[in-house]
């Protein structure tokens, strides 16, 4: 068998299994397939992913049913404004041993596990939430000098509620910026409605099936990876980033007036792997144009910051985005001078 062979078979058995998952999550959540989509996208990448969404919409529950389907740890930490980090990382405590000599022994918190679902996370304070800034990025935790390695996969996923402003706090760009993923939760249809009503109403309970492990969720991260990505796609990606930038080289008008700061690299690095999911479930395995337009904005949505003319104007980061696709070129000119002197 070919190279070209093996990879195609390993695509079409990464398709057949992502579908595994994506029915028994089904099987439970109605609708939101979007939705659902941008969560397994995540944890095919092996990032973290923010909901936000109006209370009562299936977000805790859609994260609660993804680790139903996967063979994983799970805990979860229900953020409050006097959750302090100990709380979720764990501490140091005084333990006798059976000779009576006490000594300190590292705890561990709810954080050790592989599926963390922070609910409600902006209602801790910007302490506690720091706290999870070194687990998200790098898989540890340190205390009192000691580094402790989290068992890998491991995905935070975090709920918060956007139109609920007591007892809440902005989260970090910094922690914002770890998140793969912003997914906006919108209602349901008028027949998503009434299917919800007939399965929770009727005493019937639906529990999804165990369909994947962790190692096979790492074996499928491997894969996509090796997904291509050619320079003029990548290019565009690069120019999709810079043009988030306010009074940067790509800086479109919009650009200038309503943003204060654009995209980290993180902004770049997620949009390709991302990209790279789709093209795979497309059947590809070679990035296109189009896969990076659909993955644009949950990948950048909470990447920009907004200034004071577009809050005063209620100018969204959407809006702005959409925008820059728009007007954005998938080809630069260099691209085009290249391709005609190369001819």
């Amino acid at each position: 068998m070919s190279v070209g062979e093996s990879m195609q078979e390993q695509a079409e058995e990464f398709r057949q299994r992502y579908a595994d998952v994506r029915e028994q999550v089904g099987r439970v959540i109605v609708g939101h397939d979007e939705i659902v989509h941008g969560v397994l996208t995540c944890m095919f990448i092996g990032g973290h992913c923010l909901f936000e969404g109006v209370p009562g919409l299936g977000k805790t529950l859609l994260v609660r049913t993804l680790a139903e389907a996967l063979d994983l740890q799970f805990n979860r930490i229900q953020f409050t404004p006097d959750l302090m980090p100990a709380d979720i990382l764990g501490t140091n405590m005084v333990m006798e041993s059976p000779d009576g000599r006490r000594n300190f022994e590292f705890q561990k918190g709810p954080i050790f596990t592989q599926i963390c679902l922070a609910d409600e996370i902006n209602r801790a304070t910007p302490k506690t939430q720091s706290a999870l800034l070194e687990t998200m990025q790098e898989g540890t935790v340190t205390s009192s000098g000691n580094q402790f390695v989290l068992e890998q996969p491991f995905f935070v996923m975090a709920t918060q509620n956007p139109i609920e402003q007591e007892g809440t706090y902005p989260l970090p760009e910094a922690q914002l910026d770890r998140f793969l993923f912003k997914l906006v939760v919108g209602y349901s249809t008028r027949e998503e409605l009434s299917t919800i009503i007939d399965r929770t109403t009727r005493g019937i309970s639906i529990k999804p099936d165990k369909v994947m492990d962790g190692s096979e969720i790492i074996k499928w991260q491997q894969l996509i990876r090796q997904v291509i990505l050619a320079s003029h796609v990548q290019d565009y990606i690069v120019r999709l980033t810079l043009a988030t930038h306010p009074d940067g080289e790509f800086a479109l008008p919009i650009t200038n007036q309503y943003l204060r700061w654009g995209s980290s690299p993180r902004g770049a690095q997620t949009i390709a792997l991302a990209a790279k999911v789709r093209a795979l479930l497309e059947g590809r395995y070679n990035v296109s144009f189009e896969d990076i337009r659909r993955v644009f904005l949950p990948t950048m949505r909470h990447r920009v910051i907004l200034n004071f003319e577009a809050e005063a104007e209620g100018i969204s980061a959407d809006q702005i985005l959409l925008d820059v696709l728009e007007k954005l070129p998938e080809k630069s000119d260099d691209a085009v001078e290249t391709a005609a002197v190369a001819t």
